[in-house]
């Protein structure tokens, strides 16, 4: 059901690479909309005054920004915190305003962290349980800052609405309804739940990944490793290359979930040392079979958690011109390459040039195009 949030104020503390995504997705749908902002990057807030993304703009934590409908904390975590401490007393002093007329009031806060346990705790401290309802969008990107935010961003991917218990439900709904309209798709549950969930398929495997580049770093004494790393390695560690100012403070919120899970994997290692140290052929085929079907079980979007690639693996030969001909073909009926890369190694996938499209119906059409010039094309299954 479409419900028209143009008469809201809604209100960005932070407007980096998610808030400013969001932000600019509101003004998208709702151009009357009053969108305030504060962040610490004034040029950020300079840019987006510009465009017109918000209507107000504040260079001051102690703005007006905090007079609103809804309220989108988009710092860090722990300043997101710190934060809340400042709206609790906001809050409480107008509460004591004897003339009504001046009061003011946040209906709905919520945030777009990644570990909540930290952050439910301050919002029950603050008092502000009765208007609090964690949010989590399931999307990110490389780069940060409102400079790559995009109104598209968030378009199917999963939104993670993790509500107080004290909170109405006719607000908890209320939000649902405005993240359903941004283009996401939400996602109620607890905070606890959260935590476990972003924990083993987020925060548990960017401190597997970097344990593992920091192994092949102190073992790769002549550096061949790291000449010949090949596609397995480069997905698995891909994310290490991650901001460590972020990941320290996600570990230092989320470490009691994060430690349990990683006892729980280390002991899965250990049984799988001791599998191989059987050399029992029949556990470690199961081993990997039970991994692959799991993972291919595992469903692709355009966007989202797990991005679907509409690509394609091209068998050319190592010749002057190959790349340019192969492009050529392509240009010449009209289909646009997204990426184009060649493949230094081809331990698990065929196919010298990696060549990605823009949707999975140009890749079909590039292959069959390709197909009837003789090239052998390999595409994922």
């Amino acid at each position: 059901m479409y419900t028209d949030f143009s008469h809201l104020t809604v209100s960005f503390y932070g407007l980096g690479l998610i808030g400013g995504s969001i932000a600019i997705k509101l003004r998208s749908l709702f151009p009357d909309m009053v969108i305030k902002a504060y962040d610490v990057d004034s040029s950020s807030l300079s840019i987006a005054k510009g465009q017109g993304t918000i209507s107000e703009c504040y260079y001051a934590v102690e703005g007006a920004f905090y007079d609103c409908d809804i309220l989108f904390l988009c710092a860090p975590v722990s300043e997101n915190d710190k934060a809340l401490a400042l709206i609790s007393e906001k809050q409480a002093a107008n509460d004591a305003e004897k003339d009504t007329d001046q009061k003011k009031n946040i209906g709905i806060i919520t945030d777009v962290g990644s570990v909540k346990n930290t952050t439910m705790e301050t919002v029950k401290q603050c008092g502000l349980s009765s208007c609090f309802i964690g949010g989590h969008p399931m999307a990110g990107s490389e780069k940060t800052g409102f400079a790559n935010a995009s109104g598209q961003l968030l378009e199917n991917a999963f939104y993670l609405i993790t509500p107080t218990d004290e909170v109405a439900e006719e607000k908890v709904s209320r939000f649902t309804q405005l993240i359903r309209q941004i283009g996401a798709i939400p996602l109620v549950m607890s905070s606890q739940e959260h935590d476990e969930i972003t924990g083993g398929i987020s925060h548990l495997p960017h401190v597997i990944s970097a344990a593992l580049v920091n192994f092949v770093k102190e073992h790769d004494k002549d550096g061949l490793m790291k000449t010949v790393a090949a596609g397995g390695f480069r997905d698995i560690t891909r994310i290490s290359s991650s901001s460590p100012e972020m990941w320290r403070a996600i570990c230092m919120a989320n470490t009691q979930t994060i430690r349990r899970q990683l006892e729980d994997y280390i002991s899965a290692l250990q049984h799988m040392d001791e599998v191989l140290g059987r050399r029992d052929e029949a556990e470690i085929y199961h081993f990997f079979e039970s991994a692959r079907d799991y993972r291919d079980s595992f469903q692709t979007t355009d966007h989202g958690p797990i991005k679907k690639a509409h690509d394609l693996f091209v068998d050319i030969p190592d010749v002057p011109g190959s790349i340019a001909q192969t492009a050529t073909i392509l240009a010449l009926h009209s289909l646009s390459i997204k990426n184009i890369g060649i493949m230094h190694s081809r331990e698990f996938q065929e196919g010298a040039l990696r060549i990605e499209f823009y949707d999975d119906d140009t890749a079909a059409k590039a292959a069959q195009l390709l197909t009837s010039h003789s090239y052998k094309i390999f595409r994922r299954t």
